[in-house]
């Protein structure tokens, strides 16, 4: 992986301090693997988990019994591309409360690791628990599903619709008491679909969510992941939501829906493609893009 002289100094204080009792993982967010010459002697197998951008090299790492996730390939910062390579590795079952972590990330498409962040899963720090902690779901929520789900919201961010910017809302879990609190704005594009064909794990249905955000109102999923319904007004203006200056109807109507029901809530900004997601009204994490397709 390191190139030059300071990336090699650079890599080995950090497999350097990855073996230390007190870390549980090694989070390594880059598509070239380290060599054999970089690990060997080091018992960091157990510890190392890749965060990788290509399908393929998920699976010659894993037949390598290494533990590797996959993330979306957009250009995001250093910071960023870490928050999400976490979420990822959450889902997966690889992280959990309680662990110290070391993660290491590069620049864009470069393959050398230049930054490095220590995150305690479940710290008591409002920057890391805000920020890092957001698969803390409810019971009866797959962390499959809300994973999939930020990655689709990361691809509307960045590619928009036919080349233009667009922003949408996507309400998952305690889908019944959601429908309660908001109306249809405009067709259905979902309803007719058996729940086997309308579920946001399949690939087609994903495809279907990116194409249908172009409509307003929002989309409501149930925590298995099927899809119950697109362009939903949500009705929700909770008072006690407090949220940064220049976020607006969007983002306040889906706080306000998480403050009050037991959902997650994903947000796609129209202005800047950012992702966020809330829950129990407020934002837990907030994924912000460096360049835009659209």
């Amino acid at each position: 992986m390191a190139e030059g002289k300071l990336d090699r100094e650079f890599l080995k204080a950090a497999l350097g301090l990855a073996t230390r009792p007190e870390v549980d993982r090694l989070l390594l967010v880059v598509d070239q693997p380290l060599s054999p010459s970089e690990i060997r002697g080091r018992p960091l197998k157990k510890k190392l988990i890749y965060a990788v951008t290509t399908e393929g090299l998920v699976n010659q790492l894993k037949a390598k019994k290494y533990m590797a996730v996959l993330i979306p390939p957009y250009d995001y910062t250093r910071v960023e591309k870490i928050k999400v390579a976490i979420v990822a590795a959450q889902s997966a079952g690889l992280l959990r409360d309680g662990h110290t972590v070391l993660a290491c990330c590069g620049p864009g498409s470069d393959k050398v690791a230049d930054t490095m962040i220590k995150v305690v899963l479940g710290s008591e720090d409002p920057e890391e628990k805000i920020r890092v902690d957001t698969l803390g779901l409810p019971a009866g929520f797959s962390t499959q599903v809300v994973e999939g789900l930020i990655h689709t919201a990361m691809e509307i961010g960045a590619e928009g619709y036919e080349g233009h910017a667009i922003g949408t809302i996507i309400v998952v879990g305690d889908a019944t008491k959601v429908m309660e609190k908001s109306r249809q704005l405009n067709l259905n594009p979902f309803q007719g679909m058996s729940e086997a064909d309308r579920n946001s794990l399949d690939p087609p249905i994903r495809e279907a969510i990116k194409t249908f955000a172009a409509l307003d109102g929002a989309f409501v999923i149930r925590e298995d992941g099927v899809v119950l319904a697109g362009g939903r007004y949500l009705l929700t203006m909770a008072k006690d939501v407090k949220l940064p200056m220049g976020l607006g109807a969007r983002h306040t109507a889906a706080a306000s829906m998480t403050s009050e029901t037991k959902a997650v809530a994903i947000t796609v900004s129209q202005t800047s493609g950012t992702v966020r997601v809330f829950r129990d009204g407020e934002n837990v994490l907030e994924l912000r893009q460096r360049i835009r397709r659209v």
